[in-house]
């Protein structure tokens, strides 16, 4: 940290990106304050008022306090999502709030505790966003505008290669931008495994991306999930028609909807009654109380609505269709169904997916 910034702000409109950057930056200041009891970290994650505000008072409460042991703290003020432009954000109560929270930081004493801050999404037009600019060692991570995205994908994919000890070829980059879409997530899972089987000091070639790389990211594979949950079927059978045109295989699109609706099937049975699904407070209670049962419950799957980002569980649970739990589990039985059917009926898979979304949808 420099010596003249009182906190370390690391921001972008990529979560993935701002939270791993923040993971490395949270472990160098960990090396210099090892005590665990001298570490705390905050959730900053808020879909209503009522959290911003809460999580605001924690990590103001955490800052003032001093160490047990004497010595200096350290504080993570982790993934903040109320600086975007949102309802949330911009309301005036959320305004009066991230007042108060710019008044903490500009009190901290980096000798005697030690701030990182994350957030993502940030709105840049706001003045708390050019205070921290200013005042903070501050870092914006990915694109700043959307006309950017696709050299930043870019050269995070490179980046990352060139840490694993191997280069992309020029062809294999387009295709693995293509296939990856806007998901960085995906796309740095995929040039390491990519980097795992080109071995160090080897090229990855376009071939190599032919071969692992599933086509995740093509407009028309995610429109017919969504389409899907939305309960359209017109949209859904167009969105599947788009599908099999590009000549696509039905396996993919029906791990996704296998995989979505698993994690519905989740957050219905933590809210029975259907509606808007749990808020973010009683999915943390929900994981205290059953987490633990999940086999690998650390791990990112979607059989662990648990090992989910907030923002995502939060973002299904706002927009899920209020279908019962029964009909969540008949669907992914004939989900099930469809997949033996391909299996069949291999030549039919057109008339497969649209018979499976009759049978749910109809």
């Amino acid at each position: 940290m420099s010596a003249a910034a009182p906190f370390i702000f690391i921001c972008g409109a990529d979560d993935f990106l701002v939270g791993r950057l923040g993971r490395v930056r949270h472990s160098e200041l960990a090396r210099d304050i090892p005590d665990e009891f001298s570490q705390e970290t905050i959730d900053g994650f808020a879909n209503t008022v009522d959290e911003v505000e809460t999580a605001i008072a924690r990590f103001r409460d955490s800052v003032q306090t001093v160490s047990m042991f004497g010595g200096r703290r350290l504080v993570w003020f982790k993934d903040v999502s109320f600086l975007g432009d949102s309802r949330t954000g911009n309301s005036e109560t959320v305004k009066t709030a991230v007042e108060h929270l710019q008044s903490v930081l500009a009190t901290v004493n980096p000798a005697e505790v030690a701030v990182l801050l994350t957030a993502s999404p940030i709105d840049r037009r706001k003045s708390f966003f050019k205070w921290c600019e200013k005042t903070a060692d501050f870092t914006f991570v990915g694109a700043a505008n959307p006309e950017d995205a696709a050299e930043a994908l870019a050269a995070t994919a490179l980046a990352e290669a060139k840490a694993l000890g191997v280069t992309i070829d020029r062809d294999a980059l387009s295709l693995l931008l293509a296939r990856s879409g806007a998901n960085t997530r995906f796309l740095v899972s995929e040039v390491n495994k990519l980097a795992a089987h080109a071995d160090s000091g080897k090229a990855v070639t376009e071939a190599d991306v032919e071969e692992l790389t599933p086509n995740l990211a093509e407009g028309d594979f995610f429109e017919a999930t969504e389409r899907f949950f939305q309960g359209d079927l017109r949209g859904t059978l167009a969105a599947f028609d788009r599908h099999f045109f590009a000549g696509e295989s039905a396996r993919p699109l029906l791990s996704s909807m296998q995989n979505r609706n698993r994690l519905l099937i989740q957050l219905r049975a933590l809210a029975p009654q259907g509606g808007r699904g749990p808020d973010k407070s009683a999915i943390e209670r929900a994981a205290k109380a059953f987490g633990q049962h999940f086999i690998g419950a650390g791990e990112k799957n979607a059989a662990n609505l648990f090992s989910q980002n907030p923002w995502y569980v939060g973002k299904l649970a706002a927009g899920a269709k209020a279908w019962t739990l029964k009909h969540h589990i008949d669907i992914q039985l004939a989900l099930a169904e469809a997949f033996e059917s391909i299996l069949s009926r291999p030549k039919e898979e057109p008339a497969v997916l649209r018979e499976l979304a009759v049978k749910c949808l109809g």
